[in-house]
């Protein structure tokens, strides 16, 4: 019974510390300067139960996108544009965590999160070009939609990197501190 409850506790603590960090993404911040690589990152790896690991940060994607949506366009909006493109590859962040992190240490948190950083670049690009009309779908208009974001990259490598930090060292502190969030307390 112990360990059911601190399975619940564990879960719930993920979930809260996602939730949290998502609600970052409607502060004032730079442009590509986002938690939500490090919330797949993060969900990736702490959760235990997969569906839990892709349906936390994708809801807490989509949630602080309606927000910021409706407070850019004054609309709601549940799917933007080219929205599988950005989504998909967060899935897929998730999905490979697991391979990037074997152990939450230094060297495999930033190895998994430039990672990341520049699969998403590459994704979202080929997703903007792919999905608008802002660049012709040729060989060329595809290098200039890939030209035109590296302005952002800087942006997304930064924030990756620390709000992976932040999260992860977070947990391992809690960790450290309750011993009920530890995995190693719980049985499935």
């Amino acid at each position: 019974m112990k360990k059911k409850k601190n399975l619940h506790l564990r879960n719930e603590m993920i979930a809260f510390i996602i939730a949290i960090t998502a609600l970052c993404r409607l502060l004032p911040h730079p442009p590509n300067f986002s938690p939500v690589t490090a919330i797949a990152l993060f969900g990736g790896i702490y959760y235990s139960k997969r569906y839990m690991a892709y349906l936390v940060p994708l809801a807490s994607l989509w949630l602080s996108d309606i927000l910021l949506n409706y407070s850019y366009y004054h609309q709601f909006v549940l799917f933007y544009d080219g929205f599988y493109f950005t989504y998909g590859t967060f899935a897929l962040i998730v999905l490979l965590s697991g391979f990037l992190i074997r152990k939450v240490k230094v060297q495999s948190m930033l190895m998994a999160s430039l990672s990341a950083s520049v699969l998403f670049f590459i994704v979202s690009n080929f997703g903007v070009w792919f999905s608008t009309a802002m660049y012709p779908h040729t060989q060329a208009g595809l290098m200039a939609c890939y030209v035109a974001g590296l302005p952002f990259f800087s942006h997304t490598l930064i924030g990756d990197l620390v709000y992976t930090g932040l999260l992860f060292g977070l947990f391992e502190f809690l960790q450290s501190r309750i011993p009920a969030l530890q995995s190693r307390n719980i049985v499935l």
